[in-house]
């Protein structure tokens, strides 16, 4: 009997250990979740203020040309490329052409020496561009008149481009607004009616320039204007 105590005893310390562990369930409760890595959201580049308007594809022999424009009414702000060919000439012709947009605000441009193809290109894209972006603002309805104005239209006068017809807002003997309800389909056309507007708006009369390419247009334009100021 005195050998079996010391026995029993190291048995029981034996089975503490077994006794005290604590199995985990599900797994170890101490471990904590690596925190996620928020998700990067898209983010688009910041939008230019003004109309943007894409340029007809031109396929060229060495590859295809496209623009696209962005107009504030219908001054021209920024061009930009959406396709040209991977040339040397043409990246170094580029911003020589954009430069010269901006400056004339309008297709009538010269072509870069070593890039005539890309050159001759970009500027048929580009007049695509801004005929779209006048047809588009002629066709759009002209500005809530504030009290007190009048809306006008002048009478059709037809040339052999085409028909000619404006339509002027006044505020009292001000004119505030002209917009083309007839015009001919012609880029030219398309060219110089912004200017003949602007003109309008400087000079308060049909008192203006005709413009450049467009002298058929022009002397309709201020003949309809005229009646409409006449009618007021």
């Amino acid at each position: 009997m005195k050998r079996a105590i010391p026995v029993v005893a190291l048995s029981i310390a034996g089975l503490v250990p077994v006794w005290r562990y604590e199995p985990s369930i599900g797994g170890s409760t101490s471990s904590t979740a690596e925190p996620a890595t928020p998700s990067a959201s898209a983010s688009s580049g910041a939008t230019a203020s003004g109309t943007v308007v894409k340029g007809t594809t031109i396929d060229t022999e060495k590859g295809p040309v496209q623009v696209e424009v962005t107009f504030d009414g219908d001054r021209i702000t920024a061009v930009r490329m959406l396709q040209q060919p991977n040339h040397p000439q043409t990246t170094a012709a580029v911003p020589k052409l954009v430069a010269e947009t901006l400056k004339a605000q309008s297709a009538d441009i010269d072509t870069v020496s070593g890039a005539t193809i890309t050159s001759e290109a970009y500027e048929k894209s580009l007049q695509a561009a801004i005929d779209a972006n006048g047809k588009s603002a002629s066709s759009s309805p002209s500005p809530a008149a504030s009290a007190g104005s009048k809306v006008v239209a002048g009478p059709t006068v037809d040339t052999e481009k085409g028909p000619v017809q404006v339509e002027v807002t006044f505020d009292g003997d001000r004119i505030t607004a002209v917009r083309m309800l007839q015009q001919p389909n012609h880029p030219q056309t398309t060219a110089a009616v912004p200017k003949l507007v602007a003109q309008t708006l400087k000079a308060q009369s049909a008192d203006i320039d005709t413009v450049s390419g467009a002298t058929i247009t022009s002397e309709a334009y201020e003949k309809s204007l005229q009646a409409a100021l006449d009618e007021a």
